[in-house]
């Protein structure tokens, strides 16, 4: 028997799964974008690909298919506050950028230096899933960074994780 599950009913109850805050970065001929997302998830190690879900009402959305290409950034907790300027809190793509230090990688998009990990990825397929583009991303190039406590996302709050065994 199928319950009709209300899109409220859902959003609350995806707020209770932990995930990792990226920031989701491109660069290329239809310009520089970044976003900040809960949604990615690795799909398989060979070849290596992850995907990361976007709203397809974004006004970035048209920006990431043309360049066919994205990095996505893990963040630590210090990176609280630019994980709010990404999702939105600085309109100004400028700003966004300025407010940390970035380099490239094999894509040539943009990679948060000091982020815990960034894979940086070719688009291989985009899927529209009601409102979201699935964005199918091949790793090119990944960099581990140093070390941090990884910034999560449950419950509707930025968290840290807590040691294991305290």
């Amino acid at each position: 028997m199928n319950r009709q599950i209300s899109r409220q009913d859902f959003r609350d109850a995806m707020a209770r799964v932990c995930a990792p805050v990226t920031i989701v970065t491109t660069d290329g001929p239809a310009g520089r974008g970044g976003f900040t997302a809960t949604a990615m998830c690795s799909v398989c190690d060979e070849p290596p690909t992850l995907l990361v879900c976007m709203n397809g009402r974004s006004s970035q959305c048209d920006l990431f298919l043309a360049n066919r290409r994205f990095c996505v950034n893990v963040l630590s907790d210090a990176h609280r506050p630019l994980a709010g300027q990404f999702a939105g809190a600085t309109r100004d793509m400028g700003e966004r950028y300025a407010a940390a230090q970035w380099q490239t990688l094999a894509s040539g998009t943009p990679v948060l230096s000091d982020a815990i990990v960034n894979f940086d990825c070719a688009i291989e397929a985009v899927h529209r899933i009601g409102t979201h583009n699935v964005m199918i991303g091949r790793v090119v190039d990944l960099r581990h960074g140093g070390a941090g406590t990884p910034l999560l996302y449950a419950d509707r709050a930025y968290m840290q994780p807590t040691a294991l065994g305290s």
